[in-house]
């Protein structure tokens, strides 16, 4: 079966990525030229994911970390665009499990129920579903991280196979697979609802 089209960044461009970042290594200073490049790229992904205020915070996080390991990027592994998606996705997911953790500890504390209930309408909120409501969240929600990352990727970041591939290291086959369970499980989710209203007819 053909591997569906993919379309990605013009080969000029992926080329001087990694030039502008290998060189990056003995010139600090050129690195901005990709943080100018993809710092609202990047934001536009983690805000949908995460919300404006929290994507601030993790797009910088993003170029710093990227900053920090630029030495270690190969260019036989693709593009420096799907890495700093990759580093982008892993920071979400390291936030998720910090606020996870911190609901968890107020859970813990009976006197707390006020902040408790408070935290997790924030938690609630930076989950993956975004801030989105009603059924497409709780079915973006419902789904496991690795689909969910795939779905966000493709859908939010128009990320192709091969790209969401490289940013998070696994198989190219993995992800088409991932990516059509993930579909499955939204559009079985979806069935039943009133776009008018996002209701659900049961």
């Amino acid at each position: 079966m053909a591997a569906p089209p993919t379309v990605g960044d013009p080969p000029t461009r992926a080329g001087d990525d990694a030039m502008v970042i290998t060189t990056s290594v003995r010139e600090p200073e050129r690195f901005a030229i990709l943080y100018d490049r993809y710092f609202e790229e990047i934001y536009s992904y983690l805000s949908v994911r995460l919300g404006p205020e929290a994507a601030e915070d993790l797009a910088a996080e993003t170029f710093l970390t990227a900053f920090r390991k630029r030495h270690t990027f190969a260019p036989e592994r693709g593009a420096v665009r799907p890495w700093l998606y990759g580093i982008a996705t892993n920071l979400v997911a390291g936030r998720r499990r910090t606020l996870a953790r911190m609901l968890a500890a107020f859970r813990r504390a009976p006197s707390a129920r006020e902040i408790e209930e408070g935290m997790e309408d924030r938690v609630t909120a930076r989950l993956d579903a975004g801030r989105a409501r009603g059924p497409l969240g709780m079915a973006l929600a419902g789904l496991s991280k690795g689909d969910r990352d795939v779905l966000l990727l493709v859908a939010l970041a128009g990320l192709t196979y091969d790209e969401v591939a490289k940013s998070l290291c696994i198989p190219y086959g993995t992800v088409s697979s991932r990516l059509n369970r993930a579909r499955r499980k939204v559009r079985a989710a979806l069935e039943n609802v009133d776009p008018m209203n996002g209701d659900s007819d049961g």
